[in-house]
Formats: structure tokens, C-alpha cells, sequence
């Protein structure tokens, strides 16, 4: 109860002492009824036209982002294959138009727009404390769609990832492995780390090795090799010609290098197609697969 009476009388005291609040009531307090309405009049004839400007500006601010928001579409159409992104920035821009409008209205009002530009620039620097990671993937995600390392439907290695990418958002990249995991790769990191992307170009190298025993004949396993991969007409001889060479003479065999060059739709199928011919070819023109060997040593003592 004294709470309630302190708090009270603070009010009234605080009331009765305003300088606006009391020169309004002693400058009523002294004029005419006629005088009265005459200034309710004036006031509200002053008012009526505001609320006209502020009406003006919202609809004819409305009127003009609509047609700011159409140009942009027809330019993120042209730039940028993602609809994700495409629709965030639209609504990027329709935010912060509206946010302008709201100003414009309010310095029509004649409300200090001061004070509200200073509360959003406070709230900017908490907000951008807070989510200083989250600012990050955004700016990571600024960058990709600028300098465009990769696509969607390209097949990328990022952040120890490898997989398809499907969907380029603002805060993540959203790839899908092999086995059909979804994984969301942050902006930020994806950005400033290593990126392989092997869908960049329309040809690619596919490297093997192929291993044969010792004392099988090498030259005979590189024919063998040379008729196989001519017989492929998904191998490319541009930019290179197949390539076959003795690469390693390791521990317990002798280890081929095979190099030959394709369209990325044929990498995968060549790859596996030519293993299988590999192992149903050798053991039929006697060479052998090498198994690893060991060499025991007992000594009787």
C-alpha cells in the first residue's frame, strides 16, 4: 500500500511539474470556448494533411518497391539459379525499403528520427555480437554467389565432404553425399577452405593402377591394357593419349600406371567397367595377381 501511494504521488508530482503538460493546461485554461474550437480545428486541419503526406508516401513508396522488386527478380533470374536465394534477397530489399518508408512517415509526423536510427544502430551492434557466426555464413554466402566456385548439380570436396550440391542458401550449403545424406555445410567455412569441385570442367583424368606378380611380363600386361582401353570408345584421346607405364616396383608387386581421359558423365562407369575387365582379362593371358608375401626365418637353436 505505500508502494502504491509513493509511486502515485511521484506520478502526480511529475505530471503537475511537466513544463509541456502544464503550460498546455494554462494556456487552455485561459481562452475561449470559440478559441477552443478554433484551435481543435486547426489541429485537426493540421493533422488531416499529414495523414495525407504519410498516405501518399506509404502507397506510392509501396508503388515504386513493387516495381524495384520486379527488376530485381528479372536480374536474379539472369544471375542466379537459386530460388532460395533469389527470394531472400527480394525480401532483403523489401525490408529494408519498408524500413525507409517507416522513417520518411515518421519525420512526416514530425517525430525526431534521430532517436529511432540511434536504437537501430544499438540493436544492430548487440544483434551483430550475437551473431557474429551466423554474420559470417551470411558474408560466406555473399561471396559464393559472387565468385561462383561452384553451382548447384555440381559434385564438390569441402570441409571433408564430398557430395552434389543441391541448394546454395544464405547461411549454408546443403550437399548431398553418394549414399543420399544431407549434410548443411556453413557458408563461412565453405568460403575461406579448401574447394575441390569436380564438376568444373567437361573432361577429367581418371588415374588407376593395376599391380601384376614379379616375373609376369610387363609389356605383355601394357598390351594387354592398350587393347582394353581401345576397345572403350568413352575414353578420350584430347587432351592426352592414354597413358601406361611400369609406376612402382613394390614390396610384392609391380604396380602399373594407368592414365586416360573422359567426360565427367563417364568417369564412375569407366572406372569400375575397366576394373572388371582387368580382372576377368589378366588371369586368361597368365598374369597373375600378386598376394602380399611373407618370408619366415626359424632357427633351431
Amino acid at each position: 500500500m505505500f508502494t502504491f501511494q509513493f509511486l502515485n504521488a511521484v506520478a502526480t508530482d511529475t505530471l503537475a511539474t511537466a513544463p509541456g503538460i502544464s503550460e498546455m493546461m494554462s494556456t487552455v485554461s485561459g481562452m475561449s470556448p470559440d478559441e477552443i474550437k478554433a484551435a481543435i480545428t486547426s489541429l485537426a486541419l493540421s493533422f488531416s494533411i499529414k495523414l495525407i503526406k504519410v498516405l501518399l508516401i506509404w502507397f506510392v513508396g509501396r508503388w515504386i518497391l513493387k516495381r524495384v522488386v520486379k527488376l530485381l527478380v528479372f536480374i536474379l533470374q539472369k544471375h542466379i539459379d537459386n530460388e532460395s536465394v533469389r527470394s531472400f534477397v527480394i525480401s532483403l530489399v523489401d525490408v529494408v525499403v519498408m524500413i525507409l518508408l517507416i522513417l520518411m512517415i515518421i519525420g512526416v509526423l514530425g517525430i525526431d528520427t534521430s532517436s529511432f536510427i540511434a536504437i537501430f544502430a544499438s540493436a544492430g551492434v548487440a544483434i551483430g555480437m550475437a551473431l557474429s557466426g551466423t554474420l559470417q555464413n551470411f558474408a560466406g554466402g555473399v561471396m559464393i554467389l559472387l565468385f561462383r566456385p561452384f553451382k548447384v548439380g555440381d559434385y564438390i570436396e569441402a570441409q571433408g565432404v564430398a557430395g552434389t550440391v543441391k541448394e546454395i542458401q544464405i547461411f549454408n550449403t546443403v550437399v548431398t553425399t553418394p549414399d543420399n545424406k544431407v549434410i548443411l555445410l556453413p557458408n563461412g567455412a565453405v568460403s575461406t577452405g579448401i574447394i575441390n569441385n569436380y564438376s568444373r570442367e567437361p573432361k577429367r583424368r581418371l588415374d588407376m593402377s593395376f599391380s601384376i606378380s614379379y616375373g609376369d611380363d610387363f609389356y605383355k600386361a601394357k598390351a594387354v591394357l592398350q587393347k582394353l582401353i581401345a576397345q572403350d570408345s568413352r575414353i578420350l584421346n584430347a587432351p592426352a593419349e592414354p597413358f601406361i607405364e611400369l609406376g612402382e616396383m613394390a614390396a610384392s608387386s609391380i604396380n602399373i600406371v594407368v592414365r586416360v581421359w573422359c567426360n565427367q558423365a563417364d568417369y564412375w562407369a569407366i572406372k569400375f567397367d575397366l576394373n572388371k575387365k582387368v580382372y576377368e582379362t589378366f588371369p586368361k593371358e597368365g598374369l597373375r595377381f600378386p598376394f602380399q608375401t611373407y618370408t619366415v626365418n626359424i632357427t633351431k637353436e
